[in-house]
């Protein structure tokens, strides 16, 4: 993984449909299990050495499915005669990913006598993959966070996030990053225009 995965995007399913920018970050078991780490999805010391290449199939699916309900508006009129096939084929495999049972967190006694969490077992994939897809229903079941969805506004930038900012008027998905380049892109059009 080139780069740290950002968690800024204001849901975890955003987090993780920005593992594809600005290049693929999950190309290997090792980068999914550091991402579920920094995810949080598991408990800080829950070992993930059974997490195989194999699990990137399932998860990089998932979030084709997300890209898919965020980045899409469909007429969710009840009585429309316009249906968007693919929305509604992503929906339900979301909602059927969300269904799996996963892991009991509990608190366990270190060898200090301090306690910590850990999960009752193993995490298996449809496990991690219900945490997500849990996610993404809850993003968009709630009206306020969909009608905070932007997609940024920077060149080329895939990114979606929830817009918190007061006044609604957050045009990148990182003031830092996007943000910087279209200031310096802007900088360099009106240097060229003055020189002009």
């Amino acid at each position: 993984m080139a780069q740290p995965p950002r968690f800024d995007c204001g849901h975890l399913c955003l987090d993780f449909l920005a593992t594809t920018h600005p290049e693929e970050q999950l190309d290997s078991a090792l980068h999914l299990r550091t991402w579920i780490t920094a995810a949080a999805l598991v408990p800080e010391d829950t070992p993930l050495d059974h997490i195989t290449p194999h699990w990137l199939v399932g998860f990089r699916e998932l979030r084709g499915h997300i890209g898919q309900l965020v980045r899409t508006e469909p007429d969710r009129k009840p009585d429309s005669r316009r249906f968007d096939v693919s929305f509604d084929i992503s929906l339900a495999r979301i909602n059927d990913l969300a269904r799996a049972a996963t892991p009991a967190l509990q608190a366990v006694r270190t060898d200090d006598g301090t306690l910590t969490r850990a999960l009752d077992r193993a995490p298996d994939c449809a496990a991690l993959l219900a945490v997500i897809a849990r996610d993404t229903v809850e993003l968009l079941t709630d009206p306020a966070a969909c009608a905070s969805l932007r997609q940024c506004a920077g060149d080329n930038c895939p990114i979606v996030y929830v817009d918190t900012s007061r006044g609604r008027r957050r045009r990148w998905c990182s003031s830092e990053i996007c943000g910087n380049r279209e200031r310096v892109a802007r900088h360099r059009r009106r240097a060229g225009l003055a020189r002009a």
